[in-house]
């Protein structure tokens, strides 16, 4: 009988322990003990938008590049400490990534409302969809429940952020070893019809590629020198830059995507089909684009006892 209970006792905390490990995300995971968090985030990201729209898109990008590093975590929020390195300051991130004061401020507010209750990482994620949503884009149930991460790595964003020079089968491999489909990525990338860039980042497409439209590149090479001006910014999408739209699919049609990266999309290859089904036809285009970021949003949250929820997004507790 001693045998019996034992070996039951064992399963139990197995069984207890497989529930942690698997456990999923939940659109309810506030609703009792934050009851007033998306009305909190909603409100300041309504704030920052109004204040500057490309704000939208820089908050959208952080959730991005967080979950594309060791997943939906909050790690890109994290300052370097003296133990770790963080993905701040990463190839893909340094001069770049912005929003983290955004993330800050709703944050606070949260705190204020349900203190230690809700994570960065949820922050994030749902900050992101608001952001999309107030420049004219869909909204989402967003899932919740994911906990912050006590660590970030440089050197991980540095290898799983694909680049605006990434080739059309690097783009589906780097999305592939996220659990995201061609379909995912393509969808995904319509996140460039906001926000702008930095010239350094297309500054090789605009004069060294030949699948570019010439009218095109002549704009975008008076903002962006062949030496000097790295820094300087142009809009991803050149039609409706703070407008969430399919436009930025038109633009791939006419050879008039900003980056390298964007026009492999259409570019004689396997996603030229669905491009111009996006460009045509907006609605599969939103309905795409939802379920890839549900789809992100779900890549290795920690949830139950992993991780923390951080009181400062900046540093761990």
């Amino acid at each position: 009988m001693a045998f019996f209970s034992k070996t039951f006792l064992c399963f139990l905390v197995l069984s207890i322990l497989s529930l942690g490990v698997n456990a999923q995300l939940t659109s309810t995971f506030y609703d009792k003990t934050c009851p007033n968090l998306q009305t909190i985030v909603r409100s300041a990201m309504s704030q920052a938008v109004n204040k500057e729209a490309r704000m939208g898109a820089s908050i959208l990008r952080l959730f991005f590049h967080d979950c594309f590093v060791n997943g939906c975590d909050g790690s890109i929020l994290l300052d370097d400490t003296s133990t770790f390195t963080g993905e701040k300051n990463a190839g893909p991130n340094a001069n770049s990534a912005r929003g983290f004061d955004v993330i800050d401020t709703i944050k606070s507010q949260v705190e204020a409302s349900c203190k230690g209750t809700v994570s960065c990482a949820d922050i994030l994620a749902l900050a992101a969809r608001d952001g999309v949503n107030l420049l004219g884009g869909p909204t989402w149930t967003v899932l919740l429940g994911r906990r912050d991460a006590k660590t970030a790595s440089q050197s991980a964003a540095n290898s799983n952020l694909p680049g605006p020079g990434s080739s059309l089968q690097t783009l589906i491999n780097m999305f592939s070893n996220k659990g995201l489909n061609a379909k995912d990525m393509t969808a995904l990338s319509g996140a460039h019809t906001i926000g702008q860039a930095r010239c350094t980042t297309f500054r090789s497409h605009i004069y060294s590629d030949t699948n570019i439209n010439g009218t095109f590149a002549s704009l975008r090479k008076q903002t962006c020198p062949q030496s000097g001006g790295d820094g300087n910014l142009a809009p991803i999408d050149v039609q409706t830059p703070t407008k969430f739209d399919n436009t930025y699919y038109q633009n791939l049609v006419a050879q008039r995507g900003l980056f390298h990266s964007d026009q492999e999309l259409f570019n004689g290859g396997s996603q030229d089909s669905l491009v111009r089904t996006y460009s045509t036809t907006p609605s599969t285009f939103t309905s795409d684009f939802v379920n890839a970021m549900i789809k992100m949003g779900n890549i290795s949250p920690l949830t139950g006892t992993s991780g923390e929820i951080r009181l400062n997004c900046r540093k761990t507790n």
